[in-house]
């Protein structure tokens, strides 16, 4: 009898720990969604076919209005390529202004630099969604906002989906319906250039 009882407080000890172990398995992916950028709240980065609208004080023919090349640089009259891709215009304003410096009087060179078209926000949505595609918006979306831009999700799709970021590239984990619902606003991440979204 005593024999029997230690087998059935076992047996129960093991079943206990197989009930959290899969408890634990089941509930939602632990991911700190903190360490992820939030772009509106610093200075916009510029990025490839951005266009900027440079201006020269008192010099009209050494201001323009520029395309970021696919390679992420820019060509300004008397002194050539400027890097602007993965910089802020005031990053750009200020090498503009030290290299104009050699050429022109320093009472006359300011420069500002301002982007006039945003044309580099693209992301790619896959999976279970209506369109899936490439897609280019003109200013930050959440991703919840970027599935709408791909008409939602479809019937086949769950609540989970994914976004692969960065190089090298990292997976956070998102659970649709938590977002949505605003349970877990913190999942309903600002969508960065170059995301693929992946509803599985």
């Amino acid at each position: 009898m005593a024999s029997n009882m230690k087998t059935l407080r076992a047996l129960v000890l093991v079943l206990s720990l197989l009930l959290v172990t899969s408890l634990g398995c089941s509930s939602a992916v632990s991911y700190d969604y903190k360490k992820e950028p939030d772009p509106r709240a610093s200075e916009y980065q510029v990025g490839p076919l951005d266009q900027l609208k440079v201006v020269v004080w008192k010099n009209p023919e050494l201001s323009a209005d520029v395309v970021v090349r696919p390679d992420g640089v820019v060509t300004l009259p008397l002194i050539g390529d400027v890097k602007a891709s993965g910089r802020t215009p005031t990053q750009i304003q200020k090498e503009i202004t030290q290299r104009y410096a050699n050429y022109i009087r320093v009472e006359e060179s300011v420069v500002s630099v301002g982007v006039a078209q945003v044309n580099s926000l693209t992301f790619t949505i896959s999976g279970n969604v209506e369109k899936a595609g490439v897609y280019a918006v003109k200013s930050y979306v959440t991703l919840l906002e970027a599935l709408a831009t791909a008409g939602g999700t479809n019937k086949y799709a769950g609540s989970a989906a994914y976004i692969v970021r960065g190089t090298p590239s990292r997976k956070i984990p998102v659970d649709l319906k938590a977002a949505a619902s605003g349970e877990h606003p913190e999942q309903n991440l600002v969508i960065l250039r170059g995301d693929l979204i992946v509803v599985p």
